[in-house]
This record gives C-alpha cells, sequence and structure tokens, in this order.
C-alpha cells in the first residue's frame, strides 16, 4: 500500500483518516556510505559506522548504519508520507524502539506502518493520539527496526 490507499491526500489527512488496522507501505530511500559516515562522524563515532577496515574485522563484518541514522531515514519517510501535513500537532515520543538487524551501505529501505489505536483525547477532544507501528524493511523484505509512535493529531472542523 501507499499515499494513494489513504481515502484522504496527505495535505488534507485529519485524525479521523486515520483508522485502526489499516496498513501503509511507504519508500524508497538508499544507504549511502559516505552519508552513514558523515552522520556518524558527527553523531555516533563508533569504528563500526566510520571505519570501513576496521568495521570489517568487527561483528559485523563490514560498516554498518548507526541506529540512529535509521531512525532519522525512517523518520524522513514517516514525515513525507504518513503524517498529516494539516492536523500533525507534535509527538511525546516512541515506544520499543528496536534495531533487529544491521543496515548496511547500499541497502534500500521502505517503512510499513500499520495503525494501532487512534483515540479521541478526554482532556482535549479537538485532537486524537494515534499510536502506530513502524517497521523499516531493507530491499529483502527484512525488517531492520521498529518502534511504536504516538503522534497528536487534529480532529477535523476544529482548526
Amino acid at each position: 500500500m501507499s499515499d494513494a490507499d489513504f481515502e484522504t491526500p496527505i495535505d488534507r489527512r485529519y485524525f479521523e483518516d486515520y483508522r485502526v488496522g489499516a496498513v501503509h507501505r511507504y519508500g524508497t530511500i538508499a544507504v549511502d556510505q559516505a552519508e552513514v559516515i558523515a552522520f556518524a562522524a558527527k553523531f555516533d563515532p563508533q569504528d563500526l559506522h566510520v571505519d570501513p577496515e576496521a568495521a570489517a574485522r568487527g561483528p559485523f563484518g563490514g560498516l554498518i548504519a548507526s541506529g540512529w541514522h535509521t531512525t532519522a531515514m525512517m523518520m524522513r519517510l514517516f514525515a513525507d508520507h504518513y503524517l498529516s501535513k494539516v492536523a500533525s500537532l507534535a509527538s511525546p515520543g516512541v515506544d520499543e524502539l528496536r534495531w533487529t538487524r544491521p543496515v548496511r551501505p547500499g541497502d534500500t529501505l521502505t517503512i510499513r506502518v500499520t495503525v494501532l489505536e487512534a483515540n479521541v483525547s478526554r482532556s482535549k477532544p479537538d485532537r486524537g493520539v494515534v499510536r502506530t507501528l513502524i517497521e523499516v524493511l531493507n530491499q529483502n523484505g527484512e525488517q531492520v527496526m521498529s518502534c511504536k509512535a504516538i503522534n497528536l493529531l487534529r480532529r477535523r472542523g476544529s482548526a
């Protein structure tokens, strides 16, 4: 599934459009070696992320992306394709963040999102809380990361 499977386009999507049980797939984003090294050099400077020769001798047999870089790539796809451009208010966080397989230069990532819960806020009825399972998949369909995002979204007609 893709954006087109939502009945409402992302620039007109509100809380009511996030239906429990809906599953959507978005992507792709390519994992580039220079970007892996640059991200890690700035934010996660461990040999397995920044030094191809040292990484080759390490536990993964080669350079791998920082989990935080993988999370950033996931967020790009999530923001570009899933989060409403008009109703997204904020996120109080994510639960159960897991990096399940190494991500390597040359991989191509997609996301699969499943709407787990969608509840109107009891204290602020102009908005709802959507809980989403996000799975990051590589080009072989293998899960490399997962998390459960919580997003606050404006209800239609409340703006």
